[in-house]
């Protein structure tokens, strides 16, 4: 026996075997198997495809016969009794039995339930029917069912004024429009019957009204069938009863006009223009005068310079803010919202896409209405979405919700422009002056309706669509707490011909910009343009007249002016990046960092004054960069080789079979290296240029500055993927490029003067050394008179030594144990800016003639050999004569040494002309460097950089910009390097082979 808890813990345990058995019986008995064979598929069928006796069985999906006497309803989705037959059971489902009434009670009543003797004939459906003006009585007053039914005329006299309601099911009063024009319920001749409405065809309104709607872009109209209808009813129960809901219809079906005025014709416009006139006796809503009692606002007037006198005369008494703690960034719009007969729906914000068609997230959609963002939507929508969607036309008239000082809520009535509005047949919204435009209130997205032409259930023949909402903010002139005038609604309506929904889409945009008066900053631009250009101009003098001197020519020729025109080029060049750098930064710290507002971004076609200077900038540097390049790769340049033998030696004389002594050859290797060297750091700049792409690309895309660029007043630089992301400004792209490129620039150029050349690498003082290592002196012109020169010679007197006298050498010059350096001697200055007599330049010239007959060594290799002796002779001959001419030997052609003043270094010109002596100017700042790419880092810099913000301007695309500079950077080095080699190999007799 067992007792306590062994019992029902054993108990349990039975219960749950035989639960667990009872759960498999009922998986492997009552649920059915699944066969692997099994497909999970059956026919696609709709409602419409099944037959007169089947109905669509909402479950199944299928279409399933009727019963015995049935037949399918008007839905098809069950079915119904035929006529003659009463139903006996009807629960919903499928059970459904229907019976034969008798021969003596061949009606039905009106719920089907019952079978009743008619007073008359019976309807299609086997309902008893009575005469108009009657009304069908089955039941008593009870809920008895009669044993005949009735027909009851209703009374039309003056005590009762009924007729049967459209059921005829009872009595209802007639129409009061009847009962006032004609006291009964007929509105007959001469009295007007319009929209089931009854009016006098005494009184003065209009009777030849054009029911047709207006559809300017397919250049056609046609008579709506909605017009027809409600157009004359709604504007007589307007005039004649000053009735609301009509006032509003007549309003609604005006708009759907256009707004579209025609003196000629009495259309939806014109019939409440007539209304507006004459009732001018009637007082005005809110102080409004173009708003009248019972009326909707819909037109501003039609006056001249209306427009401007409400667009920007009176700001609005709010304003906005970007930080702090009373900021003010949302842009609060509420709309009144009515239907198409006149009815008001509610108020509701615009938030949550009220006017934007295009779908998005609810963050997004209300990220219009941040003030300061700019912003802009654009998609496709099927037509067949928009027909489902938008059934019939939804009106609205917008306001802007702002508070006063008192805290006290307001509305602002928000005008709207709309494009295809039509006065006397002229688009005068679309004329450029606003002087001219008719501003209006009331707006719609869609109109499917107005579009149909003989039944109202029909598809409409023609839809008209809100395709280009603009909502336009207006900063007031000098504000400095974000004051703004009325925003402006412009709006564009497309029509589309309906001929295949399902295959037609439409596109659609929205759109929100933010203005201000750019008078000012241009007049300022103007300006700072006149007065840079003018001291441009006094620079491009100031660089030709040093021109001229350099080259020894005093008179002002053809050649001249074009040398004037390309220094003017770029200095006007920095003049254009100088402003829109300067214009770009100020846009970008003003509007970022502003509190309250007192400046908006300047709009896209603002911008083209701008983006054309960018474009002159790069057009103008460019040009300098060419003229600079093409100047550098055509120097003047001989290897002065100081060397002298070492003894002599025994050579073969050949065809004699003798030797002969002769003096020990000079190695030419020196040369040659000196030459690699110079042909090295022809390229070197001042900064990383592959560094400097890559870094600013890498601060622009992965730290996010990109993202100060967009229109919107976020200084943010990480955005989330889920919030909407506003279009670029040019003018912010090209800012935040620019301080960018210069700022990192400008870093590197320091660490490399700082840092990298004090304690690495210096290879322009290396070269400079090298040159006095190989015992090599450097001379140089740049110019026909001037030029450059490194003294490179020896304090040793030799250089080609072995290692041993090597070492030695530069251990007593650490130790000061010999001469210094310098070509004067006991100074240290080995780099001169030299200008040369005419004398000397055509002695030079003479020899150098001689040197470059043949246009360098390639051409020397395939001549004879008189001809290579004679270019080996002739280069002997310049080594030497520029060897006595640094050692003073020629008097007639001797120089002497001075310093530049301050002023001529400043200006960059020499006052002092080399007559009869040339004159060697002191130069510890390495200013040879400005034949290389080393001394012209600035303009390298700015060409870089406008380069780039050229191609991004362009195509706003910062990754294909850096690609297409560096491509570019590469393309001119090797130029540079690739012609620079052939003119030294030229020039200075080295076989450009041995050129790296």
């Amino acid at each position: 026996m067992v007792t306590g808890g062994g019992g029902a813990r054993l108990a349990m345990a039975a219960w749950s075997v035989l639960s667990s058995a009872a759960v498999n019986v009922f998986l492997l008995v009552v649920l059915p198997r699944v066969s692997h064979a099994q497909t999970f598929s059956f026919p696609f069928l709709q409602p419409e495809s099944c037959g007169h006796n089947q109905y669509f069985d909402i479950s199944a999906l299928s279409c399933v016969p009727c019963g015995a006497n049935q037949r399918r309803d008007a839905r098809g989705t069950s079915c119904m009794c035929l006529p003659g037959f009463q139903m006996l059971s009807n629960n919903g489902g499928p059970d459904f039995i229907c019976k034969k009434c008798p021969e003596n009670m061949k009606g039905v009543t009106e719920d089907g339930w019952n079978c009743i003797s008619c007073p008359g004939g019976l309807t299609a459906e086997g309902k008893c029917h009575c005469p108009t003006g009657h009304i069908l009585v089955e039941r008593a007053v009870n809920g008895t069912l009669l044993s005949q039914a009735t027909c009851k005329l209703c009374d039309e006299n003056e005590n009762s004024f009924t007729v049967a309601n459209a059921l005829g099911n009872r009595c209802i009063q007639c129409e009061p429009t009847f009962i006032n024009t004609s006291r009964s319920c007929t509105c007959s001749a001469p009295n007007i019957l319009t929209g089931g409405l009854c009016f006098s065809s005494t009184g003065n309104f209009p009777s030849r009204v054009i029911s047709s709607a207006r559809y300017g872009d397919l250049g056609m109209s046609f008579t709506s069938e909605w017009f027809v209808k409600y157009l004359q009813s709604s504007a007589a129960a307007c005039w004649v009863y000053a009735n609301l809901t009509s006032c509003q219809a007549l309003g609604n079906m005006c708009v759907m006009n256009m707004n579209s005025y025609d003196s000629t014709t009495f259309d939806a416009c014109r019939l409440f223009q007539f209304i507006f006139e004459n009732t001018a006796g009637l007082r005005t809503v809110h102080s409004i005068s173009f708003w009248r009692q019972n009326l909707p606002w819909l037109f501003y007037g039609d006056q001249l310079g209306l427009g401007p006198q409400v667009l920007s005369t009176t700001p609005l008494p709010t304003n906005f803010s970007f930080k702090g703690e009373n900021q003010n960034r949302k842009l609060k719009f509420v709309a009144a919202s009515y239907d198409v007969r006149g009815n008001f729906l509610k108020w509701q914000t615009l938030e949550g896409g009220i006017l934007q068609l295009c779908p998005d997230t609810e963050t997004r959609l209300n990220a219009a209405y941040s003030f300061g963002t700019t912003y802009q939507q654009n998609c496709e929508i099927p037509l067949s979405k928009i027909l489902t969607d938008f059934p019939s036309p939804i009106f609205y008239d917008v306001y802007l919700e702002y508070t006063d000082e008192n805290q006290h809520q307001y509305i602002w009535a928000v005008p709207v422009l709309n494009l295809n509005l039509q006065y006397n047949k002229i688009f005068v919204n679309q004329d450029s002056s606003s002087s001219k435009w008719l501003l209006t209130r009331r707006i719609f997205l869609v109109d499917a309706l107005s579009g149909r032409e003989n039944d109202l259930g029909s598809q409409p023949r023609l839809i008209r669509i809100a395709t280009q909402i603009s909502l336009s903010i207006h900063l007031v002139p000098n504000t400095k707490n974000g004051n703004i005038y009325p925003p402006l609604i412009t709006i564009a309506y497309s029509d589309i011909d309906v001929t295949d929904p399902s295959s037609q889409s439409v596109k659609v945009s929205f759109s929100v910009k933010y203005e201000m008066n750019q008078g000012e900053a241009q007049v300022q631009t103007d300006i700072a343009l006149g007065v840079l250009g003018g001291l441009a101009v006094l620079s491009s003098l100031l660089k030709t007249a040093g021109w001229k001197r350099r080259i020894g020519s005093p008179m002002i020729d053809l050649q001249t002016v074009m040398k004037f025109l390309v220094y003017y080029a770029g200095d006007l060049a920095n003049v254009f990046f100088i402003i829109t750098v300067g214009t770009g930064l100020y846009w970008l710290i003003f509007f970022k960092a502003q509190k309250s507002i007192s400046v908006l971004l300047p709009v896209p076609a603002q911008e083209e004054r701008l983006v054309t200077y960018v474009g002159c900038a790069f057009a103008l540097k460019a040009l300098q960069f060419l003229h600079k390049l093409i100047s550098q790769i055509t120097i003047d340049i001989f290897f002065i080789d100081w060397e002298r033998p070492k003894g002599k030696v025994l050579k073969a004389v050949e065809g004699e079979g003798g030797v002969r002594s002769a003096t020990v050859p000079v190695s030419i290797w020196r040369t040659y290296f000196v030459a690699n060297e110079w042909n090295e750091i022809q390229t070197v700049r001042k900064i990383n240029p592959l560094f400097q792409i890559l870094t600013v690309l890498f601060f622009l895309e992965v730290v996010g500055f990109k993202n100060l660029a967009l229109m919107d007043s976020s200084s943010s630089l990480s955005r989330s993927p889920a919030s909407y992301i506003a279009p670029y400004s040019r003018i912010l792209r090209y800012a935040v490029s620019t301080a960018l490129w210069l700022v990192i620039g400008i870093i590197q150029i320091m660490f490399f003067a700082v840092f990298y050349e004090r304690f690495i690498e210096d290879k322009i003082r290396q070269f400079v050394d090298l040159c006095c290592m190989s015992n090599i002196s450097v001379f140089l012109l740049s110019h026909k008179c001037f030029g450059y020169y490194i003294h490179g010679r020896s304090v040793h007197g030799h250089a080609d030594t072995n290692m041993e006298e090597m070492n030695m050498n530069l251990k007593r010059e650490a130790e000061n144990l010999c001469s210094q350096r310098g070509l004067v001697p006991n100074t240290d200055g080995q780099t001169f800016q030299i200008a040369i007599s005419s004398q000397m330049r055509q002695h030079y010239d003479r020899i150098h003639d001689t040197l470059t007959r043949k246009n360098g060594p390639a051409r020397l290799l395939s001549s004879s050999a008189s001809t290579f002796e004679q270019s080996i002779k002739a280069y002997h001959t310049m080594n030497k004569f520029l060897g006595s001419f640094i050692d003073h030997v020629h008097k007639e052609m001797d120089y002497f040494i001075k310093d530049k003043l301050l002023l001529e270094r400043i200006l960059g010109m020499e006052f002092m002309e080399p007559m009869e002596k040339s004159i060697f100017y002191n130069d510890e700042g390495y200013s040879f460097s400005s034949v290389l790419y080393y001394g012209n880092e600035a303009t390298l810099l700015i060409f870089d950089l406008l380069f780039f913000c050229v191609v991004d301007l362009a195509c706003q695309n910062f990754v294909l910009a850096a690609f297409l500079t560096y491509l570019q950077q590469e393309i001119f080095r090797f130029i540079r390097n690739t012609v620079g080699q052939k003119n030294l190999a030229s020039k200075t007799l080295v076989d450009q082979r041995f050129l790296i």
